[in-house]
Formats: C-alpha cells, structure tokens, sequence
C-alpha cells in the first residue's frame, strides 16, 4: 500500500468564493479546470497533469516566503514567460530573481493571491 499523490490543498480563506474565482481566472485551477493533455474538467476538481512534486517541510526561521504564512504554494508551469505576461496583463505584481533560476531545478517566478497567500510559479528544465 502507497500514497500515490497528493489529493488536495485545502486552505482557510477569508473570501472562499472570490478566492477561488482568483485562482481560476488568473491561473486556470480549482474546481471545473483541467490542464492540458489530464482530460476533461469535473465539476468539483481540477484536473492536473503528472509530473514531479516537491513535498519539502521548511525550517520555522526560513526567509524563503513570509514567515507569518505556514505554506507556499508551488505551481508547475510549462510555460513561464508566457504565463508572466498573462498575470502580468491581469495587473498582478510578479517577482523573478536570478538567484532562483539554475539549469538544474529551472526558472521560477512569485505572486500573491489577493489574501496574501505565496504562490511560486516552476517551469522545470526542459
């Protein structure tokens, strides 16, 4: 017997439904999306596409994101400059440093949900 993969995020949200709505407008996930190539959407879930997941707990003192935020959420992306100017057309601040990028782990840019919640954006090496 195995856990095969992680079977939700679940967050506390002052706004759960205009959040949700965020996150859907601005990066296609959450209920009734579906990445490219995972097969149609459901009603009550967003359908991924396979590939790696780094589950990493992190130091309590990490400067890594905001120290008063139990999580960051970290997205898998294939494109990333194309998903740059998307949020960046949608008026959403992005944060890039070189420092992030390496050939070994790939290129990484962050955001904010409107509640202030960390969201790293991971295009992988090719």
């Amino acid at each position: 017997m195995a856990v095969l993969g992680i079977g939700g995020l679940f967050f506390r949200a002052r706004d759960p439904d205009a959040l949700a709505a965020w996150y859907r407008e601005h990066l296609g996930i959450g209920a009734g999306c579906a990445a490219k190539g995972a097969g149609e959407p459901d009603e009550w879930c967003w359908r991924v596409q396979g590939g790696p997941v780094v589950f990493a707990p992190f130091p309590a003192d990490s400067d890594y994101f905001a120290t008063d935020k139990a999580y960051m959420l970290n997205l898998r992306v294939d494109d990333l400059e194309g998903m740059l100017e998307q949020l960046n057309a949608g008026g959403i601040a992005i944060e890039t440093r070189e420092e992030w990028d390496s050939p070994e782990t790939g290129r990484f840019a962050r955001i904010h949900d409107p509640e202030g919640n960390a969201i790293e954006l991971w295009e992988p090496p090719a």
